[in-house]
């Protein structure tokens, strides 16, 4: 089948020209004709196999046939995502496939001001792509109405999940009109996924299960390099150095602040490189995702949360800076890479706190990963011996106490104690204790003490010192 012979309106089959797209994957195939008919659909599929044209086709065919007008603050078609970069794709995506029509195509998302998004949303769009945060937020500030919805879409349902979206989903949901065409799509259906679109789609719709073309697995040749968590960014820097055939490399980290060490090590060493998480701006992230896809620089380093729904052509390497602790999020790290055809290489490091990790991902994938060159250790610096100060630092860190004060030698003996006075000692059994040595009544005290507060003074002790010292000028 080619998409010239879809029942799509001339516009449209403009837009698919456009693009280059001559013939349908197997979802958009299996999808595309039951959406133009109205049904419901489940659609099982991972990114990366066609299934956001396999919606956005059908929506915008079915928007154009009703010839309904979208009224101020309301939206016609709804995409709800999990991540503000994958709703700024499909976006991009619905105005690439409406380039030719009036459907107006706006995006929502939060980490940015609001004021521009709800100048948008004034006079109502036709397809509105959002995240369940700011969608919220919005509905409470009355800028936008789903009173109008004709069409539902929820994409990466299971990331959703994964990401403690539910709730958030199910407000949405209870604000959706009775009646409309709903979409549903996720990679994976555990239990809690499969009662959420029970409660989304109507009774019996159309079920599409597609797998990858070619699972990342068969494609990806992959290294295991076995190294001390302090030397890893030494390594990666030397493969990169020696490696000038990895042009596009995306690096995964664990955590914010390792992603940012290693853009400090790699930035030293004159290699051209950003990162991308949760604490970075959006504007700062989408800056260094367009610079990645552009070549201008030449690694990304991401966490998991921030690189989902991410969509980068050509990536030739994959590191896996950290393994990650759940083995599916490895297959899904590695599948940025041998794309459309292509060949690519994944590439681990494995800590020795990390083996329990790899044994879990070789277990799922069924494959023992091979390791890399082992001369590359010999050209790699000795590890930096830690300072008693970061011993301690680090094991606060890993919930010791802490010790701000170095352990005495087994030899050190504790001075004594000076001794109580007679007056303060407990008495014998049989003596009569020692009387307390009267005190001087207040008039006869005032003196003395003043004195002495005088002494104590920081003040009077500097200028002391200054005239014991000789100094003319207290």
């Amino acid at each position: 089948m080619l998409f010239s012979e879809l029942p799509l309106a001339n516009p449209l089959q403009r837009a698919i020209r456009a693009v280059g797209y001559e013939q349908p994957t197997p979802i958009q195939e299996q999808s595309i004709p039951s959406l133009l008919e109205g049904k419901d659909l489940l659609g099982i599929a991972q990114t990366g196999t066609g299934k956001t044209a396999a919606f956005a086709l059908p929506i915008l065919q079915l928007l154009l046939d009703s010839g309904k007008f979208r009224a101020p603050k309301t939206c016609r078609a709804l995409i709800l995502l999990p991540t503000r970069e994958l709703a700024i794709q499909v976006a991009d995506c619905f105005k690439q496939y409406a380039q030719f029509t009036a459907i107006s195509t706006t995006c929502i998302f939060g980490g940015v001001g609001d004021a521009s998004q709800k100048n948008s949303l004034i006079r109502g769009v036709d397809v509105l792509v959002a995240t369940p945060g700011r969608l919220l937020d919005l509905i409470g500030q009355k800028a936008v109405s789903l009173k109008a919805l004709e069409f539902f879409v929820l994409d990466e349902a299971d990331r959703m999940l994964d990401m403690g979206f539910i709730h958030d989903i199910r407000k949405v949901v209870a604000l959706l009109p009775q009646n409309r065409q709903n979409l549903f799509f996720s990679a994976t259906m555990p239990d809690d996924i499969t009662k959420l679109a029970a409660t989304i789609l109507r009774p019996n719709p159309v079920r599409v299960e597609v797998a990858p073309q070619s699972t990342p697995i068969e494609r990806i040749r992959q290294e295991l390099y076995r190294i001390d968590k302090r030397r890893k960014g030494a390594l990666l820097k030397e493969l990169l150095q020696e490696h000038p055939e990895m042009k596009k490399v995306l690096v995964f980290s664990r955590t914010k602040h390792g992603a940012d060490k290693i853009t400090r090590v790699l930035e030293k060493a004159g290699i051209k490189c950003a990162a991308i998480h949760g604490n970075k701006s959006q504007n700062r992230r989408q800056e260094a995702l367009g610079n990645f896809k552009k070549e201008s620089i030449r690694v990304l380093v991401a966490t998991d949360i921030a690189a989902r729904g991410i969509d980068v052509d050509d990536v030739s390497h994959v590191f896996n800076y950290d393994l990650p602790d759940v083995p599916e999020t490895f297959v899904h790290r590695i599948g940025r890479t041998a794309r459309a055809g292509k060949d690519g290489i994944a590439i681990s490091f494995c800590s020795p706190d990390e083996e329990q990790d790899l044994r879990a991902i070789e277990k799922l994938t069924k494959i023992k990963v091979p390791e890399g060159d082992k001369a590359i250790y010999e050209k790699l610096p000795p590890p930096q011996k830690e300072t008693p100060e970061s011993e301690m630092r680090n094991a606060r860190g890993r919930g010791f106490p802490r010790r701000d004060k170095p352990a005495q030698s087994a030899g050190h003996q504790k001075p004594e104690q000076s001794a109580r006075p007679e007056w303060h000692a407990k008495p014998e059994r049989g003596s009569k204790p020692v009387q307390k040595p009267a005190q001087a009544s207040p008039e006869q005290s005032q003196g003395s003490n003043h004195h002495q507060r005088r002494r104590n003074r920081p003040g009077s002790r500097a200028r002391r010192r200054m005239r014991e010292n000789g100094s003319q000028n207290p």
